[in-house]
């Protein structure tokens, strides 16, 4: 007897599954993508303005990182020595290091970014660190030019750039 009533519900289950109107799910599915645009469209939104000041020094920074990244990649072995692109990235390298601190107004912008506020209430330090990277990526230009490049030789001038800009991120960057 109690097999036939669980045949009975189960039968009454899926005629009421059957019969029923189309299913909510894809109505729901819909209303979750259009939340879920309208939520990256906010995003997006909220991005830096890139003719920012804060906009601007990002380009140039993020150009720095990723040239230093593949000088140090050579010399590490993460990417293929080539003398050639080495030189023609030391000097990118240098002159990239004399752009970003343009951008840096004298009074803090609410647009900060990354920047701690000793960047506007330590100026001095700031410009003296700013002027270090400068004179450490000169120092890696001339290494450069010595020929045939010797990596090994190429290896203290890299170092002293990446200690430059380790210094300056500890004293003047968030995270």
């Amino acid at each position: 007897m109690p097999q036939r009533l669980v045949i009975r519900g189960e039968a009454r289950i899926l005629a009421a599954v059957v019969n029923q109107p189309r299913s909510p799910v894809p109505m729901i599915l819909k209303k979750s993508l259009v939340v879920a645009l309208a939520c990256l469209t906010l995003a997006a939104c909220g991005g830096v303005d890139p003719n920012s000041p804060q906009g601007k020094r990002q380009v140039v920074f993020k150009q720095m990182l990723k040239t230093g990244e593949d000088l140090g990649g050579m010399l590490r072995g993460r990417i293929p020595f080539d003398g050639a692109r080495f030189k023609e990235g030391a000097a990118k390298l240098d002159e990239l290091s004399k752009q970003p601190w343009q951008y840096f107004p004298q009074i803090a912008d609410e647009q900060k970014g990354n920047a701690k506020a000793e960047v506007w209430e330590n100026q001095a330090r700031f410009q003296e660190l700013a002027k270090q990277l400068q004179t450490a990526t000169a120092a890696l230009v001339v290494a450069s030019q010595d020929k045939p490049l010797d990596a090994k030789k190429l290896d203290a001038p890299v170092q002293a750039v990446e200690d430059t800009c380790e210094a300056c991120h500890k004293a003047f960057r968030n995270h």
